[in-house]
């Protein structure tokens, strides 16, 4: 943001995908009390999937915030090691009665295996996810000698009225763009190409910030062409908003 701009000069415009709970109510207060305009576009909504977590299980490894509130009075840990793969998540699982032994310290499937190293040989470790995970975390755990099994809670989808943002990106109007999740990179792009617009969406996010809330998203963004401007140290929304919203003010 140009410290020259006139007072009637519009705010930067910053997409957010969170799915549309308060997740999303969340994101948008936190990019308007940086004082950016929010442009919500939700690329995810949640389908639970009516599972649960096996109960013969020696662990236990919940990824997620959803997958915390969709097992909350349904299910209960019984003498596993219970396993959240960053503190949003083990937040929200204490938060709703259950009790977190693991968070690494690094958030990422990676960082879970490395933390797993030598405990889990033999064991029997249950994975609590969305059907979109990684097939990182299985195929470390599998490697260090767990036996693994996944449950699905829940199924991410695209909201049918999604691309508010696609069309800013291909008019030179989006500023900046925070995506949450490598599935939000792949919506994002997925509805630039149903409209024959994949080339001009990705130069118009070359012209704004890009920021991604962690290293596999990233990733994910890279791999497809988009030029990622940010990656915070701290895997969580506020932190991902504040680099994103310093980059634009050039600090």
């Amino acid at each position: 943001m140009d410290d020259g701009e006139s007072p009637g000069a519009r705010r930067p415009r910053v997409a957010v995908f969170r799915p549309d709970d308060e997740r999303l109510a969340e994101a948008v207060a936190t990019l308007e009390s940086l004082g950016v305009e929010p442009v919500a576009d939700p690329m995810l909504a949640v389908d639970p999937s009516g599972s649960l977590p096996r109960e013969d299980a020696a662990f236990v490894v919940f990824t997620s915030k959803t997958g915390a509130e969709l097992v909350a009075g349904e299910w209960t840990p019984g003498g596993a090691t219970v396993c959240a793969i960053g503190e949003p998540t083990a937040a929200a699982l204490r938060e709703r009665g259950i009790a977190v032994d693991v968070v690494p310290e690094t958030y990422s499937s990676t960082g879970l295996v490395e933390t797993f190293a030598g405990r889990v040989d033999g064991e029997r470790v249950e994975i609590a996810r969305s059907d979109h995970g990684s097939d990182a975390l299985p195929a470390g755990l599998w490697d260090a000698g767990a036996y693994v099994h996944e449950t699905v809670l829940y199924r991410l989808t695209r909201p049918q009225d999604a691309g508010e943002s696609v069309g800013l990106a291909t008019e030179g109007d989006l500023d900046a763009a925070l995506f949450t999740s490598s599935l939000t990179v792949e919506h994002f792009l997925g509805i630039a190409e149903e409209r024959k617009q994949r080339a001009t969406v990705i130069d118009g996010l070359s012209e704004a910030v890009v920021g991604t809330i962690g290293e596999p998203t990233r990733e994910t963004a890279a791999e497809r062409g988009i030029d990622v401007d940010v990656v915070p140290r701290k895997a969580d929304f506020e932190a991902l908003a504040e680099a994103v919203v310093d980059r634009l003010e050039g600090r």
